[in-house]
Order: structure tokens, then sequence, then C-alpha cells
């Protein structure tokens, strides 16, 4: 934490067969001694997607939409609507532009950080651009996707997206603790860290990493990194938008790889999903239905949103959760910062052969405003 100027982080472990363990480190406020708790709320950035697309999954379990279905019948202008299915807009591989990297839309966070967005102004940005390629065609992260989820949901469902994951995901797993805000709430519950991010949303579109005199001066501590805690996240929704703890993310995830939310069949249908995010490395990193294979053990997913950043992972073969909770989204070198930690952990559960190529390198969902990954990471998309 500190060769990373990582101020705070709260860690879950839970093992079939080394026990329970939970810590935090750190302090929750930048150049203070008041200590991080295990009972801390964060911003939980990405980690939304799996929500969004899990009461998509439960949607189609019961008959009220098919994974295939075009997501014209549901959403009219999107382009190539006729052509890209739900399952698609899920797994990444829709083809649409992601709002998070259009750089007036990062100006106005920058310069309006309390501006609350619409679900179609978002939409709006996104579809002024042209699409990055033909449906089905490739994986490339895109938050555009999972707003269109949400607006699924919400037309499906006749209620807020908020209310169906209360009723569908919270309340049947007990998470008193996490919670999907309306767009004109930027608060996060008490208690709670300050949230920290280094340089500004439009200097990150291209990479998280600070110039080489920026690193060295954020790590010796002579620049410090802004304070994002109250920025609003109605620019997130459904793809970003949750609050949650660690110890609700630990039953969470459990549940999203493990079972609990689904029915057998369909949950074999999501995890059946997952493909390599990169075909000639099929090892390294995967993404499927809202969810994210981290090498080739760990299930569930990442987020990262301006201020915060969280992981939550599970192994269905050794019942092993891990969950890890930062307030820095990522790391002076550009890394998210709870990968960081992660890296950490998992070689005391697995074998340098068993972890393969980096897992913890994968950044796979992050959900800030926009940066692709360097070539030894998988592609990140943004905000």
């Amino acid at each position: 934490m500190k060769d990373n100027v990582i101020p705070g982080a709260v860690v879950v472990v839970k093992s079939g067969k080394q026990g329970n363990w939970t810590a935090a480190f750190g302090t929750r406020t930048i150049d203070t001694s008041e200590p991080m708790s295990v009972d801390d709320y964060f911003r939980v950035g990405s980690n939304t997607k799996t929500m969004t697309s899990t009461v998509i999954l439960q949607l189609a379990q019961d008959g009220k939409l098919a994974l295939d279905d075009p997501i014209a019948e549901y959403w009219p202008g999107v382009p190539n609507g006729d052509r890209i299915s739900i399952a698609q807009l899920s797994e990444m591989r829709s083809g649409l532009y992601s709002y998070t990297f259009d750089p007036q839309f990062n100006a106005t966070l920058d310069n309006d950080p309390q501006k609350v967005w619409t679900p179609e102004e978002l939409l709006g940005i996104a579809f002024a651009h042209p699409v990055n390629f033909q449906p089905g065609e490739k994986f490339e992260y895109s938050n555009t996707n999972i707003i269109l989820l949400g607006l699924v949901i919400e037309k499906i469902t006749k209620m807020t997206v908020a209310e169906s994951f209360r009723q569908h995901i919270f309340e049947p797993l007990g998470l008193k603790h996490t919670s999907l805000p309306a767009a004109t709430d930027s608060s996060i519950p008490d208690p709670h860290p300050q949230g920290y991010s280094f340089g500004t949303n439009v200097s990150t579109i291209e990479t998280f990493a600070l110039p080489a005199a920026e690193q060295a001066a954020a790590v010796a501590g002579t620049l410090k990194p802004n304070n994002e805690t109250n920025s609003s996240p109605s620019w997130a929704w459904t793809a970003g938008g949750a609050i949650s703890t660690a110890e609700d993310l630990a039953t969470y995830v459990k549940a999203l790889v493990g079972g609990g939310l689904l029915d057998d069949k369909m949950q074999k249908t999501r995890l059946d999903s997952i493909q390599p995010i990169d075909p000639a490395d099929p090892e390294h990193a995967g993404y499927g239905l809202g969810i994210a294979r981290f090498g080739p053990h760990v299930i569930g997913h990442d987020g990262q949103i301006p201020g915060f950043m969280t992981f939550m992972g599970y192994d269905p073969a050794s019942d092993l959760t891990i969950v890890i909770c930062t307030n820095l989204a990522t790391v002076p070198s550009g890394e998210g910062s709870a990968l960081v930690l992660l890296k950490a952990v998992l070689p005391l559960f697995y074998s340098a052969d068993a972890l393969g190529r980096d897992p913890a390198a994968a950044n796979t969902t992050a959900s800030t405003p926009a940066a692709p990954a360097s070539s030894a990471e998988t592609p990140t998309p943004g905000r």
C-alpha cells in the first residue's frame, strides 16, 4: 500500500480450508490517522454490472425476454439495434461506442462533478459516434451496453432498477448494506472513507498511468490525489453506481458464481458464457454474461470509479472468496489499486504454476472514465 500510495483498504478472505479473515488497513483520509473500518461503505463501480446482468438473466429465466432478442425490440435508435442481442450487450460484444471515452463527456465530469446525468443523455453521447465493430465480432468493454440493459429492466418490470436489485438480489441474499442510490444522491452512507483519484477524467482517457515525473512525486507524497468522494456517480448508473461493504460483496460474489440467484440451468448458461478476452491467451482472463474470470480459477468482477476500487472473486473449486476494497481508484503507475493488492493475496492460495499468467493484471472491468489497458493487460474501457 505504501509503495503504491493506497490510503486505505479492507480485505475479506473466506476459505473453506483455511478459515475466514477480515482486516482493515490504512486510513480513511490521507495525511490523517483516522483508521479504515471493516464496516466501511464503498462505491463498487463495475461490480454493479453483475447485478444488472443478473436481473436480466432472471427475466430471461422467467420468460419475460430472451437472451437472443435484439435490443431494438426494447429501445429505439440503437445503431445496429436490430442485430445486437441482449446477450451481446451483457457479454461486451455489441460493438457500441462507450460514452465514457467521449472527450466532452470527460470534460464535463471534470468541470461539473455534481451534474446529474440521465440514461438518455449517456446514450445520446454514445450513439453520436460510429460503432466500433459489428455485433459479436469481438470483446470490447462498453458502459453503453449496461445502460441499455438498465433501461430494458425498467421497461419490462415497470419499476426502477434500484427496486429490482432490492427485490431480486439484495433482500434474498440479506445484503443490508448494498444499494443503488438515486441519480440525485451523491452521498455515501456512514461510515465511509474519503475516495481519491490521481489525474483528471480528461487526462486519463488514454491511460491511467501518470507521467513519470508525476508518478515519482505521487510516491514521494508531494503530488496528492483528488478527493472524489462526493462526485456524482449518476453517469455510471447500472454500469457502476452501486454502494456496498466488503462483507456484503463477499456474500454476493459467492452466490453470483456458486449459485443462489439463478436456477441451475441459467447459472450454467452464465458460467458457460465466459470466453477469453484475448483468444490468443485463453488462460489469462475471460468475460461472459456480466461476469469475469481472473486467471484460471477465480471468477467475479472488479469495479473502478473515481475515488474507489473494489474486487470480488470466488473459486467454486476451493470455496475461496476474496474481496478487496480501497479508497483510491488507480495507483500512480495506472494499475487498479485493488488489483495491486490482489497480486499479494493470490500467491497465498495458489502456486505460481496454478496462477498461470498474472490474472491480477487483467483489469477487465474498470468502470472509471476510460483508459485502455497496457499491452500486458486486458482491454479496460472506461469509466
